[in-house]
């Protein structure tokens, strides 16, 4: 590369941004130049998601021995670890030079999922771009991979030919013989994230609050009446803050509806740095809940986990007497 006067920023940098499935997988980049941390002025020379919601560091160098780039390599992915799906969409935002909402989107179409999955970010892989790689370097690669990291060298090898330039690109760790045995790994893994997600709960329950029973509710439902009764008999937004994730509920000032609230909750969650996505919302006109001069949206996406916050939000009114329990028998009458 170097006798070519092959640059890595200018030549190889933006050979592999147009083409980033020549390393492959399925990859989006989400930035070049990455250095959206404080207290350092390194950069990621390519940032980029995978299908299964983990960001992947991707280090160029053009020496014929890769140098230390996988060191370099590992601190980028533990600065990168901390990174959150606000964050990332600002970054591809940036990279995109357009709004957040079109970022967000792009990166929810890549991963195929209508709303940010639980893994998303929990992992960060490597992968090392070079000409060659030395045997100290593959050595540590190997290495680093056994004991749980996830690191990928691809060797890229320009060629003149009829006055063109060819790149040869070859995975080298792990090797195309283990490859085949990751991706059966990764297929059975998909197979079981497949069946967890086609395992849908579909249990309903009974609430009962202030001696006034409710029948027959899907968790979503379950959660807003105990929400909205909870409101209404004097528990605080603050108070509600405490419980249950703000993500999970929004808050604006006065008493309002429609697109007037729309409008309002639209510009509170973007100066929060995030975008409002009302299909995700009891967003309507009789689900909105009006209490103590504010108007409060809650999310309708519950599973799970969320019933202990109903156990919280009845301590929180003890005089409501908030209870529920699992719908027994046949249920006759669905409530939507």
């Amino acid at each position: 590369m170097q006798e070519q006067y092959f640059r890595e920023r200018q030549d190889l940098q933006r050979l592999l941004k147009g083409s980033i499935s020549v390393l492959g997988e399925e990859l989006l980049v989400i930035a070049e130049e990455f250095s959206e941390w404080e207290d350092s002025k390194r950069r990621v020379d390519l940032l980029a998601l995978d299908r299964s919601g983990a960001l992947v560091v991707i280090e160029l160098k053009r020496t014929e021995d890769g140098g230390h780039m996988e060191l370099q390599a590992v601190r980028y992915a533990a600065m990168i670890s901390t990174m959150g799906f606000q964050q990332t969409v600002a970054a591809h935002a940036k990279f995109l030079r357009g709004e957040m909402a079109s970022a967000e989107a792009a990166i929810l179409d890549f991963l195929g999922s209508p709303e940010v999955p639980e893994s998303f970010g929990q992992r960060v892989r490597i992968v090392l771009v070079s000409p060659d790689f030395s045997r100290e370097l593959t050595t540590a690669v190997l290495w680093l991979n056994t004991n749980g990291l996830d690191i990928r060298c691809v060797r890229v090898r320009p060629y003149l030919l009829d006055g063109r330039t060819i790149v040869e690109v070859d995975q080298i760790i792990p090797l195309r013989e283990a490859q085949d045995y990751t991706v059966r790994i990764k297929e059975k893994e998909q197979e079981a994230r497949k069946a967890a997600e086609s395992n849908i709960d579909f249990t309903r329950y009974d609430l009962t609050v202030g001696g006034q029973t409710y029948r027959n509710l899907w968790k979503r439902n379950l959660m807003w009446i105990a929400v909205s009764r909870a409101l209404q008999a004097g528990l605080s937004v603050e108070a509600l803050a405490r419980i249950i994730p703000s993500r999970k509920f929004l808050a604006v000032e006065g008493e309002l509806s429609g697109e007037e609230f729309l409008a309002a909750a639209q510009q509170a969650r973007s100066a929060e740095g995030y975008v409002f996505r009302p299909e995700r919302m009891f967003a309507d006109d009789e689900h909105l809940i009006h209490a103590r001069g504010k108007t409060v949206c809650l999310s309708n996406q519950w599973g799970l986990p969320s019933l202990p916050l109903v156990d919280k939000i009845a301590e929180a009114v003890p005089q409501l007497q908030m209870k529920y329990q699992q719908t027994l028998g046949p249920v006759d009458e669905l409530e939507d």
